[in-house]
Protein backbone atom coordinates (compact mmCIF):
# COMPACT_ATOMS: atom_id res chain seq x y z
CA UNK A 1 0.00 0.00 0.00
CA UNK A 2 2.87 2.37 0.83
CA UNK A 3 4.48 1.75 -2.59
CA UNK A 4 1.17 2.42 -4.30
CA UNK A 5 0.76 5.71 -2.43
CA UNK A 6 4.28 6.79 -3.42
CA UNK A 7 3.61 5.90 -7.02
CA UNK A 8 0.34 7.82 -6.95
CA UNK A 9 2.03 10.89 -5.48
CA UNK A 10 4.72 10.75 -8.16
CA UNK A 11 2.10 10.44 -10.87
CA UNK A 12 0.12 13.42 -9.60
CA UNK A 13 3.28 15.50 -9.31
CA UNK A 14 4.06 14.89 -12.97
CA UNK A 15 0.59 15.85 -14.13
CA UNK A 16 0.12 19.41 -15.43
CA UNK A 17 -2.37 21.47 -13.44
CA UNK A 18 -4.88 21.21 -16.30
CA UNK A 19 -4.87 17.43 -15.87
CA UNK A 20 -5.08 17.46 -12.09
CA UNK A 21 -8.88 17.26 -12.15
CA UNK A 22 -8.58 13.89 -13.90
CA UNK A 23 -6.76 12.49 -10.85
CA UNK A 24 -9.32 13.62 -8.28
CA UNK A 25 -10.88 10.18 -7.99
CA UNK A 26 -7.47 8.75 -7.09
CA UNK A 27 -6.88 11.51 -4.54
CA UNK A 28 -10.34 10.87 -3.05
CA UNK A 29 -9.43 7.21 -2.57
CA UNK A 30 -6.15 8.20 -0.95
CA UNK A 31 -8.12 10.55 1.33
CA UNK A 32 -10.40 7.73 2.45
CA UNK A 33 -7.39 5.51 3.19
CA UNK A 34 -5.83 8.32 5.20
CA UNK A 35 -8.98 8.70 7.31
CA UNK A 36 -9.23 4.98 7.97
CA UNK A 37 -5.53 4.56 8.65
CA UNK A 38 -3.26 7.40 9.75
CA UNK A 39 -5.92 9.78 11.07
CA UNK A 40 -8.02 7.04 12.61
CA UNK A 41 -5.05 5.73 14.54
CA UNK A 42 -4.20 9.19 15.89
CA UNK A 43 -7.83 9.85 16.82
CA UNK A 44 -8.12 6.60 18.76
CA UNK A 45 -4.99 7.48 20.73
CA UNK A 46 -6.74 10.75 21.62
CA UNK A 47 -9.70 8.81 23.03
CA UNK A 48 -12.02 8.99 20.03
CA UNK A 49 -14.29 5.97 19.69
CA UNK A 50 -15.01 4.04 16.52
CA UNK A 51 -18.62 5.16 16.80
CA UNK A 52 -17.63 8.84 16.71
CA UNK A 53 -15.26 8.30 13.77
CA UNK A 54 -17.98 6.56 11.80
CA UNK A 55 -20.53 9.29 12.53
CA UNK A 56 -18.11 12.13 11.70
CA UNK A 57 -16.77 10.72 8.43
CA UNK A 58 -19.81 8.96 6.99
CA UNK A 59 -20.17 10.09 3.39
CA UNK A 60 -17.34 12.62 3.70
CA UNK A 61 -15.59 13.84 0.55
CA UNK A 62 -12.86 16.34 -0.20
CA UNK A 63 -14.03 19.91 -0.74
CA UNK A 64 -12.03 20.98 -3.77
CA UNK A 65 -13.42 24.52 -3.70
CA UNK A 66 -11.57 25.53 -0.54
CA UNK A 67 -8.56 27.87 -0.81
CA UNK A 68 -4.93 26.98 -0.05
CA UNK A 69 -5.18 23.34 -1.08
CA UNK A 70 -2.08 21.35 -1.98
CA UNK A 71 -3.13 17.96 -3.45
CA UNK A 72 -0.73 15.08 -2.82
CA UNK A 73 2.30 15.21 -5.07
CA UNK A 74 1.92 18.88 -5.92
CA UNK A 75 3.81 21.84 -4.55
CA UNK A 76 2.29 24.84 -2.76
CA UNK A 77 1.70 27.78 -5.12
CA UNK A 78 4.44 30.36 -5.19
CA UNK A 79 3.85 33.41 -3.08
CA UNK A 80 2.43 36.44 -4.83
CA UNK A 81 5.05 38.59 -6.51
CA UNK A 82 5.38 41.30 -3.90
CA UNK A 83 6.70 43.76 -6.47
CA UNK A 84 3.20 43.81 -7.92
CA UNK A 85 1.30 44.04 -4.62
CA UNK A 86 0.26 47.22 -2.86
CA UNK A 87 -0.62 47.19 0.81
CA UNK A 88 -3.94 48.79 1.67
CA UNK A 89 -4.41 52.04 3.54
CA UNK A 90 -5.48 51.38 7.14
CA UNK A 91 -8.49 53.58 6.48
CA UNK A 92 -9.90 51.06 4.00
CA UNK A 93 -10.61 48.71 6.91
CA UNK A 94 -13.04 51.13 8.57
CA UNK A 95 -16.10 51.28 6.34
CA UNK A 96 -18.25 53.97 7.90
CA UNK A 97 -21.43 52.53 6.39
CA UNK A 98 -20.68 49.12 7.84
CA UNK A 99 -19.72 50.49 11.25
CA UNK A 100 -22.89 52.56 11.46
CA UNK A 101 -25.02 49.54 10.56
CA UNK A 102 -23.30 47.28 13.07
CA UNK A 103 -23.54 49.95 15.78
CA UNK A 104 -27.28 50.49 15.25
CA UNK A 105 -28.01 46.76 15.39
CA UNK A 106 -25.58 46.32 18.26
CA UNK A 107 -27.29 48.97 20.39
CA UNK A 108 -30.65 47.32 19.81
CA UNK A 109 -29.36 43.84 20.69
CA UNK A 110 -27.42 45.14 23.69
CA UNK A 111 -30.72 46.46 25.04
CA UNK A 112 -32.53 43.20 24.25
CA UNK A 113 -29.89 41.11 26.04
CA UNK A 114 -29.06 43.67 28.75
CA UNK A 115 -29.78 41.32 31.65
CA UNK A 116 -27.65 38.54 30.17
CA UNK A 117 -24.80 40.92 29.38
CA UNK A 118 -24.87 42.28 32.93
CA UNK A 119 -24.50 38.75 34.30
CA UNK A 120 -21.70 38.04 31.82
CA UNK A 121 -19.79 41.16 32.87
CA UNK A 122 -20.20 40.20 36.52
CA UNK A 123 -18.84 36.72 35.78
CA UNK A 124 -15.98 37.56 33.44
CA UNK A 125 -15.29 41.30 33.80
CA UNK A 126 -15.78 42.09 30.10
CA UNK A 127 -18.16 44.96 29.24
CA UNK A 128 -21.24 44.04 27.25
CA UNK A 129 -20.44 46.44 24.42
CA UNK A 130 -17.10 44.70 23.78
CA UNK A 131 -18.80 41.30 23.66
CA UNK A 132 -21.55 42.58 21.34
CA UNK A 133 -18.99 44.27 19.07
CA UNK A 134 -17.09 41.01 18.59
CA UNK A 135 -20.38 39.16 18.07
CA UNK A 136 -21.30 41.63 15.33
CA UNK A 137 -17.90 41.62 13.65
CA UNK A 138 -17.51 37.84 13.65
CA UNK A 139 -20.95 36.63 12.59
CA UNK A 140 -23.26 39.59 12.08
CA UNK A 141 -24.78 38.96 15.53
CA UNK A 142 -25.28 35.30 14.71
CA UNK A 143 -27.11 36.04 11.45
CA UNK A 144 -24.29 35.14 9.06
CA UNK A 145 -24.76 31.89 7.21
CA UNK A 146 -22.45 29.03 8.13
CA UNK A 147 -22.72 26.92 4.98
CA UNK A 148 -19.82 24.54 5.46
CA UNK A 149 -19.69 21.21 7.25
CA UNK A 150 -16.87 21.60 9.74
CA UNK A 151 -15.71 18.04 9.14
CA UNK A 152 -15.60 18.52 5.36
CA UNK A 153 -13.46 21.64 5.80
CA UNK A 154 -11.19 20.39 8.57
CA UNK A 155 -10.60 16.97 7.04
CA UNK A 156 -9.89 18.42 3.60
CA UNK A 157 -7.42 20.94 4.98
CA UNK A 158 -5.81 18.42 7.34
CA UNK A 159 -5.23 16.13 4.36
CA UNK A 160 -4.08 18.63 1.72
CA UNK A 161 -3.53 22.28 2.61
CA UNK A 162 -0.67 24.64 3.28
CA UNK A 163 -1.23 24.22 7.05
CA UNK A 164 -1.98 20.53 7.39
CA UNK A 165 -0.63 20.09 10.92
CA UNK A 166 -2.70 22.95 12.32
CA UNK A 167 -5.89 21.63 10.76
CA UNK A 168 -5.10 18.10 11.87
CA UNK A 169 -5.00 19.35 15.46
CA UNK A 170 -8.31 21.16 14.92
CA UNK A 171 -9.85 18.05 13.38
CA UNK A 172 -8.97 15.97 16.45
CA UNK A 173 -10.47 18.74 18.61
CA UNK A 174 -13.68 18.62 16.55
CA UNK A 175 -13.85 14.84 17.02
CA UNK A 176 -13.39 15.39 20.76
CA UNK A 177 -16.40 17.72 20.75
CA UNK A 178 -18.52 14.95 19.22
CA UNK A 179 -17.06 12.31 21.54
CA UNK A 180 -18.08 14.38 24.57
CA UNK A 181 -21.61 14.76 23.27
CA UNK A 182 -21.48 18.53 22.73
CA UNK A 183 -22.87 18.40 19.18
CA UNK A 184 -23.71 15.95 16.41
CA UNK A 185 -21.32 15.97 13.42
CA UNK A 186 -24.14 16.89 11.04
CA UNK A 187 -24.87 20.04 13.04
CA UNK A 188 -21.27 21.24 13.33
CA UNK A 189 -21.39 24.01 10.75
CA UNK A 190 -18.81 26.72 10.21
CA UNK A 191 -16.89 28.91 7.81
CA UNK A 192 -14.61 27.91 4.93
CA UNK A 193 -11.72 28.21 7.41
CA UNK A 194 -13.26 25.83 9.94
CA UNK A 195 -14.39 28.50 12.43
CA UNK A 196 -17.53 27.52 14.32
CA UNK A 197 -20.72 29.19 15.43
CA UNK A 198 -21.56 32.74 16.37
CA UNK A 199 -18.20 33.53 18.04
CA UNK A 200 -16.30 31.88 15.14
CA UNK A 201 -14.19 29.66 17.39
CA UNK A 202 -11.87 27.05 16.00
CA UNK A 203 -12.59 23.65 17.62
CA UNK A 204 -9.59 23.91 19.97
CA UNK A 205 -10.88 27.30 21.15
CA UNK A 206 -14.33 25.82 21.67
CA UNK A 207 -12.84 23.20 23.99
CA UNK A 208 -10.94 25.90 25.95
CA UNK A 209 -13.44 28.73 26.10
CA UNK A 210 -17.02 27.72 25.24
CA UNK A 211 -19.34 27.82 28.26
CA UNK A 212 -22.86 26.69 29.07
CA UNK A 213 -24.36 29.99 30.26
CA UNK A 214 -28.03 29.14 29.74
CA UNK A 215 -27.77 26.03 31.91
CA UNK A 216 -29.05 23.47 29.43
CA UNK A 217 -26.10 21.15 29.97
CA UNK A 218 -23.86 21.88 26.97
CA UNK A 219 -22.13 24.91 25.41
CA UNK A 220 -24.09 25.74 22.25
CA UNK A 221 -22.35 28.52 20.35
CA UNK A 222 -24.58 27.97 17.29
CA UNK A 223 -28.08 28.46 18.69
CA UNK A 224 -27.81 29.89 22.21
CA UNK A 225 -27.15 33.62 22.41
CA UNK A 226 -26.25 33.46 26.14
CA UNK A 227 -23.74 30.67 25.46
CA UNK A 228 -22.25 32.50 22.46
CA UNK A 229 -21.87 35.83 24.28
CA UNK A 230 -20.53 34.31 27.48
CA UNK A 231 -18.05 32.22 25.50
CA UNK A 232 -16.65 35.38 23.88
CA UNK A 233 -16.28 37.00 27.29
CA UNK A 234 -14.70 33.87 28.77
CA UNK A 235 -12.18 33.84 25.90
CA UNK A 236 -11.17 37.44 26.63
CA UNK A 237 -11.00 36.83 30.38
CA UNK A 238 -8.73 33.82 29.94
CA UNK A 239 -6.51 35.79 27.56
CA UNK A 240 -5.95 38.46 30.22
CA UNK A 241 -8.74 41.05 30.06
CA UNK A 242 -8.35 43.57 32.89
CA UNK A 243 -11.68 44.24 34.59
CA UNK A 244 -12.57 47.92 34.76
CA UNK A 245 -10.10 49.14 32.13
CA UNK A 246 -10.92 50.69 28.76
CA UNK A 247 -9.39 49.41 25.50
CA UNK A 248 -7.79 52.74 24.57
CA UNK A 249 -8.26 56.36 23.55
CA UNK A 250 -7.82 58.37 20.36
CA UNK A 251 -5.33 61.13 21.13
CA UNK A 252 -3.39 64.03 19.67
CA UNK A 253 0.37 63.61 19.96
CA UNK A 254 2.24 66.95 19.90
CA UNK A 255 4.86 67.45 17.22
CA UNK A 256 7.61 67.59 19.83
CA UNK A 257 6.74 64.10 21.11
CA UNK A 258 8.38 61.34 19.09
CA UNK A 259 6.01 59.02 17.24
CA UNK A 260 8.72 56.35 17.44
CA UNK A 261 7.63 55.32 20.92
CA UNK A 262 4.84 52.95 19.99
CA UNK A 263 4.52 49.30 20.82
CA UNK A 264 3.56 47.07 23.74
CA UNK A 265 7.20 46.86 24.83
CA UNK A 266 7.41 50.63 25.39
CA UNK A 267 4.58 51.05 27.87
CA UNK A 268 4.47 53.99 30.28
CA UNK A 269 1.91 55.08 32.85
CA UNK A 270 -0.88 56.99 31.12
CA UNK A 271 -0.08 59.88 33.47
CA UNK A 272 3.38 60.06 31.86
CA UNK A 273 1.90 60.28 28.37
CA UNK A 274 -0.43 63.02 29.61
CA UNK A 275 2.49 64.89 31.21
CA UNK A 276 4.26 64.80 27.82
CA UNK A 277 1.35 66.75 26.34
CA UNK A 278 -0.64 63.89 24.80
CA UNK A 279 -4.35 64.63 25.12
CA UNK A 280 -7.54 62.82 24.21
CA UNK A 281 -8.85 64.15 20.94
CA UNK A 282 -12.35 64.31 22.43
CA UNK A 283 -11.16 66.99 24.85
CA UNK A 284 -12.03 64.83 27.85
CA UNK A 285 -9.43 64.01 30.49
CA UNK A 286 -8.10 60.49 30.76
CA UNK A 287 -10.13 58.63 33.42
CA UNK A 288 -8.53 59.01 36.83
CA UNK A 289 -8.65 55.23 37.25
CA UNK A 290 -6.37 54.85 34.22
CA UNK A 291 -3.69 57.38 35.10
CA UNK A 292 -1.37 55.05 37.03
CA UNK A 293 -1.93 52.09 34.71
CA UNK A 294 0.33 51.39 31.73
CA UNK A 295 -0.60 52.65 28.30
CA UNK A 296 1.01 52.16 24.92
CA UNK A 297 1.33 54.52 21.95
CA UNK A 298 -0.21 53.24 18.70
CA UNK A 299 0.13 55.08 15.37
CA UNK A 300 -1.06 52.67 12.64
CA UNK A 301 -0.53 55.26 9.89
CA UNK A 302 2.31 57.13 11.56
CA UNK A 303 1.69 60.87 11.59
CA UNK A 304 -0.72 60.47 8.66
CA UNK A 305 -3.73 59.17 10.59
CA UNK A 306 -5.46 58.71 13.94
CA UNK A 307 -3.17 58.29 16.97
CA UNK A 308 -3.93 56.31 20.10
CA UNK A 309 -2.92 55.47 23.63
CA UNK A 310 -4.11 51.91 24.18
CA UNK A 311 -4.28 49.69 27.24
CA UNK A 312 -3.40 46.06 27.81
CA UNK A 313 -6.99 45.20 26.87
CA UNK A 314 -6.27 46.31 23.31
CA UNK A 315 -3.73 43.51 23.05
CA UNK A 316 -6.25 41.05 24.50
CA UNK A 317 -8.57 41.98 21.61
CA UNK A 318 -5.68 41.16 19.29
CA UNK A 319 -5.66 37.64 20.71
CA UNK A 320 -9.06 37.17 19.09
CA UNK A 321 -7.66 38.29 15.75
CA UNK A 322 -3.99 39.26 15.55
CA UNK A 323 -4.43 42.62 13.85
CA UNK A 324 -4.12 46.18 15.17
CA UNK A 325 -6.88 47.25 12.79
CA UNK A 326 -9.21 44.49 13.99
CA UNK A 327 -8.72 45.53 17.62
CA UNK A 328 -9.31 49.20 16.70
CA UNK A 329 -12.46 48.22 14.78
CA UNK A 330 -13.81 46.35 17.81
CA UNK A 331 -12.90 49.19 20.17
CA UNK A 332 -14.53 51.84 18.00
CA UNK A 333 -17.63 49.72 17.41
CA UNK A 334 -17.95 49.07 21.15
CA UNK A 335 -17.71 52.81 21.84
CA UNK A 336 -20.44 53.47 19.28
CA UNK A 337 -22.68 50.84 20.89
CA UNK A 338 -22.12 52.05 24.47
CA UNK A 339 -21.71 55.80 24.06
CA UNK A 340 -23.01 56.71 20.60
CA UNK A 341 -19.47 57.58 19.52
CA UNK A 342 -18.69 58.15 15.87
CA UNK A 343 -15.71 57.55 13.64
CA UNK A 344 -12.18 58.41 14.68
CA UNK A 345 -11.77 62.18 14.62
CA UNK A 346 -8.55 62.28 12.59
CA UNK A 347 -8.47 61.20 8.95
CA UNK A 348 -6.31 58.32 7.80
CA UNK A 349 -4.55 60.30 5.09
CA UNK A 350 -3.29 59.21 1.70
CA UNK A 351 -1.15 56.24 2.71
CA UNK A 352 -0.82 52.66 1.56
CA UNK A 353 -0.06 53.38 -2.09
CA UNK A 354 3.40 51.82 -2.04
CA UNK A 355 4.46 48.45 -3.38
CA UNK A 356 5.31 45.89 -0.73
CA UNK A 357 8.64 45.32 -2.45
CA UNK A 358 9.52 48.98 -1.85
CA UNK A 359 8.71 48.69 1.84
CA UNK A 360 10.66 45.44 1.93
CA UNK A 361 13.69 47.27 0.52
CA UNK A 362 13.37 49.91 3.26
CA UNK A 363 13.13 47.22 5.92
CA UNK A 364 16.28 45.52 4.64
CA UNK A 365 18.12 48.84 4.59
CA UNK A 366 17.06 49.58 8.16
CA UNK A 367 18.11 46.11 9.32
CA UNK A 368 21.52 46.68 7.69
CA UNK A 369 21.81 49.83 9.79
CA UNK A 370 21.07 47.91 12.99
CA UNK A 371 17.36 48.62 13.41
CA UNK A 372 14.82 46.03 14.57
CA UNK A 373 11.92 46.16 12.09
CA UNK A 374 10.19 42.98 13.23
CA UNK A 375 9.03 40.88 10.29
CA UNK A 376 10.86 41.73 7.07
CA UNK A 377 7.75 41.20 4.95
CA UNK A 378 6.96 44.43 3.11
CA UNK A 379 4.27 45.44 5.60
CA UNK A 380 4.78 48.46 7.92
CA UNK A 381 4.24 46.96 11.38
CA UNK A 382 4.89 48.97 14.52
CA UNK A 383 8.58 48.01 14.71
CA UNK A 384 9.09 49.12 11.12
CA UNK A 385 7.22 52.36 11.78
CA UNK A 386 9.20 53.28 14.87
CA UNK A 387 12.50 52.27 13.25
CA UNK A 388 11.70 54.62 10.37
CA UNK A 389 10.88 57.34 12.90
CA UNK A 390 14.14 56.82 14.78
CA UNK A 391 16.09 56.86 11.51
CA UNK A 392 14.30 60.05 10.40
CA UNK A 393 15.14 61.80 13.67
CA UNK A 394 18.78 60.67 13.51
CA UNK A 395 19.11 62.09 10.01
CA UNK A 396 17.45 65.43 10.68
CA UNK A 397 14.19 64.60 8.89
CA UNK A 398 10.64 65.29 10.01
CA UNK A 399 9.37 62.24 11.85
CA UNK A 400 6.43 60.63 10.08
CA UNK A 401 6.97 57.03 11.28
CA UNK A 402 5.56 55.69 8.02
CA UNK A 403 7.09 54.63 4.69
CA UNK A 404 6.79 56.80 1.60
CA UNK A 405 8.53 57.02 -1.78
CA UNK A 406 10.95 59.76 -0.72
CA UNK A 407 12.26 57.63 2.12
CA UNK A 408 12.93 54.73 -0.20
CA UNK A 409 15.44 56.76 -2.18
CA UNK A 410 17.12 58.14 0.94
CA UNK A 411 17.44 54.72 2.60
CA UNK A 412 19.47 53.12 -0.21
Amino acid sequence: MKKAAIALAALIFLLPLSSLAQSRADVERQFQRWIAGDLGSEAKKAGISERTLKAAFQGIKLNWDLPDLVPPGTKPPKKQDQSQAEFSSPGAYFSEKRLQGLAATGRSLAATHAATLKKIEAAYGVPGEIVVAIWGRESGFGRAKLPYSAFDVLATKAFMSTRKEMFRTELIAALTMVERGYIAPSKMMGSWAGALGQPQFMPSSYLKYAVDFDGDGHPDIWNSVPDALASIAHYLQKEGWSRGRDWGFEVAIPANVSCAQEGPDLASPISAWASAGIERISGKAFPSSEMRAPGMMLVPAGRHGPEFIVTSNFYVLKQYNNSDLYALFIGNLADRIAHGAGSFKDNWGDVGKMLRSDVLAMQKALVARGYDVGNVDGLPGFKTRRSLGDWQAKNGLVQTCYPDASLKAQLR
